[in-house]
């Protein structure tokens, strides 16, 4: 019998990328790939590479490079948003080893193009491997073209896919055991279900109600998405859902009016406040993750503690911290006063120490409480335990010995520590039928 091809696949970055990477992995494995296991070499590579900060554009040029060297004679293509930048093609396409360089608005047809005389399945997705919550792509691109950002150069400008296909998707992950769907995309609040000018738009809200209804979902939750962008509608159906988790990732970047101007966001510091605070009324067990930008240039102190008395009103559950890099073709990349190096990593420290205590307050009102938790992966330096989050996405540590990950299990958080909480066990959701 002729020994199976061996793929791998490495994709950096966002959740787009990830669901993208999985889709190639679904078309490998139509041809006959599978995956490589451990001290195997790979006959086939796919890099699907960021280029959101400059440590994003090193750490993809290192993968290329450690792809190509870790497994000599493999075809290796390369594509992603580092392929979009300036002279980045050629230099990519440069690398020894690399057989090809495709870029982001062709990706999905790469294998077609790369494998001409053969039956490529289609770019879909039916899992999402080693992850217990599959990310779905809903849209891609981006209008929005925020002073910072050089994700509508590289990405393109913002296009909706059908409804169609993403809840064909949703049903074969959820045949496939899937519990939870994250709804994702570039900037989500832009779905408008592709539908063409003139046409009626489905709305971000209609497909969480048409997700909603399909059989087997337990859990839906949606990606990124801007505070000016929760409309009564949207704000309604996550939390009226049978199934929407009572949890968001609402981008602040800066609590200063001042830089958010600068930075072309779209809303204020009180817009911001005022869609928590809605949130937040409706449902007191709600949690808010957010993105927060350090050191953007002209940030004085007194705009970084206006983000830092944002961050203690809000109270998030998890602060994504970036460092500001200039980008080029930004508009940022020509502002003056760029703020020096060694105070972006003060402001980092204080602005991380900050979300740590936040988050770890945030969590004390939840001692004693009896939640559900999805589990889902274990940990190197925590023998005998395993991962999860609660609904409203907060981690949970539990025994390993008695549960795989992608389990539904009813927990009491006893106790609070620096990573999340300790939860005992009270019953798995098969018990609760019994």
């Amino acid at each position: 019998m002729q020994k199976k091809k061996k793929y791998k696949v490495l994709s950096l970055g966002c959740r787009t990328n990830q669901y993208e990477g999985q889709g190639f992995q679904a078309q490998l494995e139509g041809l006959g790939y599978e995956a490589v296991g451990e001290n195997e070499q790979a006959d086939f590579c796919i890099v699907n590479t960021c280029t959101v900060t400059a440590s994003a554009d090193s750490h993809s040029r290192h993968a290329i490079r450690r792809l190509a060297r870790e497994n000599p004679g493999a075809e290796l293509l390369v594509t992603g948003c580092m392929v979009e930048g300036e002279g980045q093609k050629e230099k990519i396409a440069f690398i020894e080893g690399v057989s090809g360089v495709y870029s982001n608005l062709t990706k999905e047809d790469m294998l077609q193009k790369h494998f001409v005389d053969e039956n490529v399945p289609e770019f879909s997705i039916k899992n999402f491997d080693a992850h217990t919550r599959a990310f779905v792509k809903i849209q891609d691109g981006c209008n929005s073209f925020c002073t910072y950002c050089v994700i509508p150069y590289v990405r393109g400008r913002s296009r909706s896919r059908e409804m169609g296909p993403i809840v064909d998707e949703v049903h074969e992950l959820v045949a496939n055991g899937y519990k939870e769907i994250v709804l994702t995309g570039i900037n989500i609040g832009d779905f408008d279900g592709g539908k063409k000018k003139g046409e009626k738009a489905d709305s971000l809200a209609d497909l969480i109600r048409v997700v909603d209804d399909v059989p087997g979902v337990e859990r839906i939750r949606v990606s990124s998405i801007d505070p000016d962008e929760i409309d009564d509608e949207l704000l309604d159906v996550i939390l009226h859902g049978k199934h929407t988790c009572h949890s968001m990732h609402i981008v602040l970047q800066a609590g200063s009016n001042v830089v958010l101007k600068r930075m072309n966001r779209k809303y204020t510091r009180q817009m911001f406040l005022e869609s928590v605070d809605r949130l937040y009324a409706a449902s007191p067990d709600f949690t808010v993750t957010t993105d927060i930008i350090v050191g953007f240039p002209g940030e004085t102190e007194q705009d970084f503690q206006e983000t830092l008395e944002v961050m203690r009103e809000v109270n998030f559950a998890k602060v994504h911290m970036f460092p500001y890099s200039d980008r080029p073709r930004t508009r940022a990349n020509l502002y003056p006063n760029k703020v020096p190096v060694e105070i972006i990593k003060k402001r980092k420290q204080i602005l991380l120490k900050e979300a740590e205590h936040a988050s770890f307050s945030l969590r004390e009102k939840f001692i004693g409480r009896k939640m559900w938790v999805l589990t889902e992966t274990g940990d190197k330096e925590r023998p005998g335990e395993i991962m999860g989050h609660t609904e409203n996405f907060l981690p949970v540590w539990l025994p390993s010995q008695d549960y795989l990950s992608n389990e539904l299990v009813e927990v009491e958080l006893v106790e609070n520590i620096p990573d999340g909480f300790i939860g005992k066990p009270v019953r798995a959701r098969e018990e609760q039928a019994v």
